[in-house]
């Protein structure tokens, strides 16, 4: 399944190699980014869009078995002010299904350096997702909410514990539910592709270094807290890290495949 097509979520540069409009291409870049950042008009008293770092993960309460590749909401925790509930509820009571917000999500993979400075860029996963937030308040829904996202973060950790949560955490956490309508990925996954005046010049190509260095998002080595009593990191811990950097290596190895079988095709960035 794809989004489809509109104004709001076409990607226009590059469109033909770089644009991705698979809902599970975009639904996974929104997954694996640990800050996903969500803007708004904050309203007529303030001339500048808003922009909050929050966490999240896609998912749907209402179907809780929907796979990566079928419609999902997107519900993201953070701090969710006043001011953003409040909007919330004005655009509900004017009809609208919540607050219109765009959630950004953005890995960049590696740093393209090329003979010149025009030429250069980055391997990138990036996505964009439209729809409408309005506060969760049903604590059902509230509490799978925060099981998507934890888990999102670190797989198993919300059955590995203290459960359940008092009601005063569930009484200050607070939860967004974004109805997704539209969203679009961007991605940039290959070789330097430099001007073809530059590669048919020798010189320079002798004097100028050009390559790819790789950027490789890691989970190191668990610390445990001052306060910890328990002497093994667990395994839902040690499985997650391993299947995280297994997951981050096997991408890049796909990356460095690209860039080192490169035929040098002669386009411009």
């Amino acid at each position: 399944m794809q989004y489809s097509k509109e104004p709001v979520n076409k990607v226009h540069r590059l469109a033909d190699t770089r644009a991705n409009y698979d809902l599970k291409t975009v639904h996974s870049i929104v997954n694996q980014c640990m800050s996903l950042h969500v803007s708004f008009t904050p309203g007529s008293e303030n001339e500048f869009p808003a922009v909050i770092p929050m966490i999240g993960a896609m998912g749907s309460f209402d179907r809780p078995s929907a796979d990566i590749d079928e419609p999902l909401d997107c519900y993201i925790h953070g701090y969710v002010s006043a001011r953003m509930a409040n909007l919330a509820r004005e655009k509900i009571a004017q009809g609208l299904p919540g607050l219109p917000v765009c959630v950004s999500a953005t890995k960049v993979d590696g740093i393209v350096l090329a003979l010149s400075s025009f030429a250069h860029s980055c391997n990138y996963r990036s996505a964009s997702i439209f729809g409408y937030a309005s506060l969760v308040t049903d604590n059902e829904e509230k509490l799978w909410a925060l099981k998507l996202i934890t888990n999102g973060l670190v797989a198993g950790r919300w059955e590995g514990v203290r459960q359940p949560p008092s009601s005063n955490e569930l009484l200050q956490t607070q939860v967004l539910r974004i109805h997704v309508k539209s969203g679009s990925a961007k991605i940039r996954m290959g070789p330097v592709a430099e001007v073809k005046e530059d590669l048919q010049n020798l010189e320079m190509r002798k004097a100028v270094w050009s390559g790819y260095i790789p950027l490789v998002e890691q989970l190191l080595e668990p610390i445990p807290s001052r306060h910890n009593l328990v002497e093994q990191v667990p395994d839902h811990v040690t499985e997650y890290r391993e299947a995280f950097n297994g997951d981050a290596e096997a991408y890049n190895n796909e990356i460095v495949k690209q860039v080192l079988e490169d035929p040098a095709a002669f386009q411009n960035v």
